[in-house]
């Protein structure tokens, strides 16, 4: 497992690789922002902004997506996976929304949990980007990129996870880790071809080691 300075150096090599990483899905406010991550749960956030463009013209507000029906809005997101069940889940967390918050997103975490489609890793974004509250969502490049540098165990959960990284990691820097971590791991620790030969963290990666030992040819540079 790292040591905090080597978890230390890791981060800061990250950020040095991406100076600018922050959340990438478009939105203007808190609202767009949750409907926005719900739609980019298995998905990847180029296709939900293209579906947003458009979206976020048409429904403003949470009572805009209860005034059409559920096919309607099936309709409009239809290019997202799993979009029966999302439209679904949107359409009964704005009802929470206009029921229990007075058609506001709610700050905390504990709060934004309740919303039909939102889990931990929701809940975590909202705050973190939204309200600026400090938090560590763990999606799968922050698990994977966790596992493969030994921040984390290999069987640990996403709680787990995200549990660890908040006692390594000094709070202050946790919704920054976040970001970094995720731009680390779509474009350079990628899940099918990790570009292990080039990486500034090679010498303390059990995975990238691994993987440069058992099949060097493999991550020759012209196959990168």
């Amino acid at each position: 497992m790292l040591t905090i300075a080597q978890i230390r150096y890791c981060l800061d090599e990250m950020k040095r690789m991406f100076p600018h990483a922050q959340c990438e899905l478009t939105h203007n406010n808190p609202f767009e922002l949750v409907i926005a991550v719900l739609l980019s749960a298995q998905c990847t956030d180029n296709l939900v902004n293209k579906v947003t463009k458009d979206l976020f013209e048409k429904y403003k507000t949470p009572s805009d997506y209860l005034a059409v029906s559920l096919e309607e809005l099936q309709y409009d997101i239809k290019s997202i996976g799993l979009y029966r069940n999302k439209a679904k889940h949107i359409r009964k967390l704005c009802q929470s929304l206009l029921d229990d918050y007075n058609g506001e997103v709610p700050r905390t975490k504990s709060e934004l949990i309740k919303l039909a489609g939102v889990g931990r890793k929701t809940a975590n974004v909202v705050a973190s980007v939204a309200f600026k509250e400090p938090a560590i969502a763990v999606d799968t490049h922050v698990e994977r990129v966790s596992k493969r540098l030994a921040i984390c165990r290999w069987k640990d959960s996403v709680t787990e996870v995200e549990e660890t990284l908040m006692r390594k990691v000094p709070m202050e820097e946790w919704s920054d880790t976040h970001h970094l971590m995720i731009f680390f791991g779509r474009y350079h620790c990628k899940a099918r071809n990790p570009n292990c030969p080039e990486c500034p963290l090679l010498d303390i990666c059990r995975e990238g080691k691994k993987r440069l030992k058992k099949n060097p040819s493999a991550f020759s540079k012209t196959e990168i």
